[in-house]
C-alpha cells in the first residue's frame, strides 16, 4: 500500500514537467512572432508611390489625428494601422510639425514618421509666369504656399506695407522677377514678399542700375517698359529692337501709342484688334492719350524683357507693326508713310482672317 501511494503521488509531477517544453515552445513562438511583427512595423517598406511623386501637406495647428488623416489621404500608405501604431511609439502625437513633405517610395514607418516629426520639409519650386494683374499673381502664389489667395491679395493691396518695401500697388508686380525659387510651403505672406524683395535687390546689380540710369530710367520704369515690350513680342531676338523704338519715342517726347497698354486699360485681354473706341478710354494706362510711361507694369516682365530694355538695339525706328504673315515678328519703319503702308497690309490680313476685334 505504501509503495502504491508513493507512486501515485509522483505521477502528477511527471505530467507537470512534461508541460515545460510546450510552454517554452509557445513562449518562443510568441516571442518570435511578436518580434517579427515588431520588425515589420518598424522596418518593412510601407510607402508605395507607384512611381509617382507623392506629397503630404500638414497645415499649421494640425492635430495628430488630422496629420495622420493627411498622410493616409495621400493614398500611398500600405498598412495604415501599423503606421499609426509607429507614430504613437515615436511620440509623433506630441511632435506634429506643419509642412509639405515628399513621401519616398519604399520608406518604412520609422523613416516616414522620422521625417514628419523632424519637420524636414521638401521645398516648393516657386515660379510665376504670364501674369498681368496683382490678383492673378496672388492666385499663382497661393497655389504653391499655405497662405490663401485672400491673404496674399490683401497684402499686395496694402499700400502702407508695400511702401515699406519701396513699392506701391501700381508697381509691386515689378518686384517679382520671374525665376524659379525654393521656398517652404509654410512660408507666410509677409515672409514671401520679403523674400521677393531680397531677390529683386539681388537682380538689380550695380551694372543693371547703371544701364538704367544711362537710359534715364529707374529700375521700376525699366520694368514698366519691359512689360510693354513683352506684351508686344514673344520673340526674344526682337525684344531689343522693340525696346529701341519705345526708347526713341520717349526721348523725342512722343506718345508711346502702345496697343497693349490700351488693352490693359480696357481690361479685356481677349482683344486682338485695337479699335478707335478702345483708344478713347480715359486711363493713365492709355498711352494714346497720355505721354510717357504708364503708372506701372502691365504684366510681370521676365528677365529677357528687362534685359532687352537695358540693352536696346540702337536704330532710328519710330514705328513698328505686326507682320501680315502672323509670324510673330514685326515690320519696323522710320517714317509715318512707311508705317502706314505696313499697317494697311496687316489690317488687310486681319480682315481676311475675319479678326474684327
Amino acid at each position: 500500500m505504501a509503495n502504491n501511494e508513493v507512486t501515485s503521488k509522483r505521477r502528477p509531477r511527471k505530467q507537470s514537467s512534461s508541460l515545460v517544453p510546450v510552454i517554452v515552445a509557445l513562449f518562443l513562438f510568441l516571442f518570435v512572432s511578436s518580434s517579427y511583427y515588431a520588425y515589420q512595423i518598424v522596418y518593412t517598406p510601407n510607402v508605395d508611390t507607384k512611381g509617382q511623386p507623392a506629397f503630404v501637406y500638414i497645415p499649421k495647428g494640425a492635430t495628430f489625428l488630422q496629420a495622420m488623416d493627411s498622410v493616409e489621404a495621400s493614398g500611398v500608405i500600405i498598412d495604415k494601422l501599423s503606421m499609426r501604431f509607429m507614430a504613437k511609439l515615436m511620440d509623433y502625437d506630441e511632435l506634429v510639425k506643419p509642412g509639405r513633405y515628399e513621401l519616398v517610395n519604399g520608406w518604412s514607418n520609422r523613416q516616414l514618421i522620422g521625417v514628419l516629426r523632424s519637420g524636414e520639409q521638401t521645398p516648393v519650386k516657386l515660379t510665376f509666369n504670364n501674369v498681368r494683374l496683382r490678383s492673378q499673381l496672388a492666385e499663382k502664389l497661393a497655389l504653391e504656399v499655405e497662405p490663401d489667395v485672400e491673404t496674399i491679395d490683401s497684402l499686395l493691396n496694402d499700400q502702407a506695407y508695400l511702401q515699406s518695401l519701396g513699392f506701391d500697388t501700381t508697381t509691386v508686380v515689378s518686384m517679382f522677377i520671374p525665376n524659379t525659387y525654393e521656398v517652404y510651403w509654410t512660408t507666410t505672406a509677409p515672409e514671401l514678399l520679403a523674400r521677393m524683395k531680397t531677390e529683386y535687390d539681388k537682380f538689380w546689380t550695380p551694372e543693371r542700375k547703371a544701364k538704367a540710369a544711362k537710359l534715364g530710367l529707374s529700375p521700376k520704369e525699366v520694368s514698366t517698359l519691359a512689360s510693354i515690350v513683352q506684351a508686344e513680342t514673344i520673340k526674344n531676338d526682337e525684344k531689343p529692337r522693340v525696346a529701341g523704338v519705345y526708347l526713341n519715342r520717349l526721348h523725342k517726347g512722343m506718345l508711346l501709342q502702345a496697343d497693349p497698354t490700351v488693352v490693359f486699360a480696357v481690361r479685356d485681354f481677349t482683344i486682338r484688334r485695337v479699335l478707335n473706341t478702345h483708344l478713347k478710354t480715359d486711363s493713365p494706362y492709355n498711352t494714346y492719350k497720355y505721354k510717357g510711361l504708364p503708372p506701372g507694369p502691365i504684366n510681370v516682365p521676365n528677365i529677357s524683357s528687362i534685359d532687352a530694355v537695358l540693352n536696346p538695339e540702337q536704330h532710328n525706328y519710330i514705328y513698328f507693326c505686326a507682320k501680315e504673315d502672323f509670324s510673330g515678328y514685326h515690320s519696323f519703319a522710320v517714317t509715318q508713310a512707311e508705317h502706314l503702308a505696313n499697317a494697311r497690309r496687316y489690317q488687310k490680313a486681319l480682315t481676311a482672317r475675319n479678326i474684327m476685334k
